[in-house]
């Protein structure tokens, strides 16, 4: 493990000025307006995996934007083959008022790196890379076949991806597949993510006129669409938070897992993030209610002026954006049309409603026992000094699922984010000690497999 922090803490300022530059692509993947950006950070993702590993880099179109993937020239039948499934492309930056620096210029304040995508995905897949880059720079040999499947679009879908899967699974092929994206247990404490929830998203549109009616002429007379969204939406739960779509909870197992820890008690959660009324189900645990239940949740709603001051106006339109967690077992397209069953048959009559389903995801669940999680477990405590949990994520990462049935590999998440790191969210962060501590848990990682 000397070694491994002497590598890195010699090259720091080299490492770190390509860590700018990696954060400095605006790409993101959701808005088309970007798309030459993406397009280009694929490209330099791939020259510099090319010029500081010993692996063969490419960039690989699909009907999405484009993979950026790498493998040894030579495998060795006789060594573990490890995946590495990460992505480079970032979330939208709205609203922008709120950050307080450029997303895209990062900046180091208060001992936190602040840009878009610090640490979803660029700074979490960059200290993989930088492992590999470790063992050539040292001029040692790779103790195991590695392989690195970089997408372009898990924050808009995976899409691209999932479609290009059937044709890719031979190059894919993996014993295990490591997914850096995921947070540690705490600030000191390390973790192994073993599963994340699937998803699946919809959005719903009521109309209920030809355009925007002014509100004195028309009130009393014609139904306001946000009225008539909001009275519809508010269906969607009974008083003890249950979803009463018909059919959500078919598919559910009700072997409770075991094994796991879960990070927050109520009045940690509370004091942590400001929140004083919590969700979910009446009667669950938090630890129920975040690993092994399903959510559904409304993203957003629009309708008629939202901007400063007062416009009195009853809107032509209404509409919800609305996404469900799902467990283990839970099809997302069953989940999604039967949401959308619900929303159409509890419309107010004359209103028109038109919704669109968005491709889900499964949910995966990783093997405790395998190899992978063993050596990352050791590795992360060997890093920090402290023994390594084992969690469950209550969030998603679209392709997972798709991967480990393509590949037949073993699956474990790791990662050194952590939930203040305002992932999604303006000033987006993340330090180069955890960046540091990634690093050396993966070279370490390819050791200990």
């Amino acid at each position: 493990m000397k070694d491994i922090f002497q590598w890195f803490r010699e090259n720091s300022p080299e490492l770190r000025k390509d860590y700018f530059k990696f954060l400095r692509f605006r790409s993101i993947s959701a808005d088309p307006a970007y798309r030459s950006e993406v397009l280009a950070c694929a490209e330099w993702l791939k020259t510099y995996i090319q010029e500081h590993t010993t692996l063969q880099a490419e960039v690989l179109e699909t009907p999405g934007y484009p993979l950026v993937y790498a493998e040894g020239s030579r495998p060795d039948a006789h060594k573990t083959t490890l995946l590495i499934y990460g992505h480079y492309d970032v979330q939208p930056i709205d609203p922008i008022e709120l950050w307080k620096s450029d997303p895209f210029e990062p900046v180091e304040r208060d001992g936190q790196i602040f840009a878009r995508g610090a640490v979803d995905d660029k700074g979490q897949i960059f200290y993989a890379i930088l492992a590999a880059r470790y063992w050539k720079e040292s001029g040692r040999q790779l103790p195991i076949n590695l392989k690195f499947c970089i997408e372009g679009e898990e924050e808009s879908s995976s899409l691209g991806l999932a479609k290009a899967l059937p044709h890719l699974k031979g190059r894919l092929r993996a014993q295990y597949l490591l997914v850096p994206d995921f947070d540690q247990f705490d600030a000191r404490t390390p973790a192994i993510s073993l599963g994340a929830r699937g998803m699946v998203s919809l959005e719903v549109t009521l109309t209920g006129s030809k355009s925007d009616l002014h509100s004195g002429l028309h009130g009393g007379l014609a139904y306001n669409p946000n009225r008539a969204l909001v009275e519809l939406l508010a269906q969607l739960w009974d008083s003890e938070g249950r979803v009463q779509v018909d059919g959500f909870y078919d598919d559910i197992a009700e072997t409770k897992e075991t094994g796991y820890t879960f990070r927050f008690d109520r009045q940690q959660y509370r004091k942590e993030f400001g929140i004083e009324a919590l969700g979910g189900e009446k009667g669950k645990t938090m630890e129920e209610a975040n690993c092994f239940r399903p959510t559904l949740e409304l993203n957003g709603i629009g309708g008629g002026y939202t901007g400063a001051g007062i416009k009195t106006v009853i809107p032509a339109k209404a509409s919800a954006k609305i996404s469900c967690r799902l467990v283990p077992s839970q099809n997302p397209e069953k989940v999604g049309r039967a949401v959308e069953a619900f929303l159409k048959k509890r419309a107010l009559p004359g209103m028109r409603v038109e919704t669109q389903i968005y491709p889900g995801a499964y949910a995966f669940r990783g093997n405790p026992t395998s190899k992978l999680a063993g050596a990352v477990s050791q590795a992360a405590e060997e890093v920090t000094g402290i023994p390594c949990k084992k969690v469950l994520s209550g969030a998603s990462i679209p392709i997972v699922a798709d991967l480990v049935k393509a590949t037949g590999a073993e699956v474990v998440g790791m990662g050194y984010g952590l939930p203040e790191d305002n992932i999604h969210a303006p000033n987006e962060c993340f330090d180069w000690p955890r960046l540091e501590k990634g690093f050396a848990t993966v070279a370490r990682t390819f050791e200990l497999l």
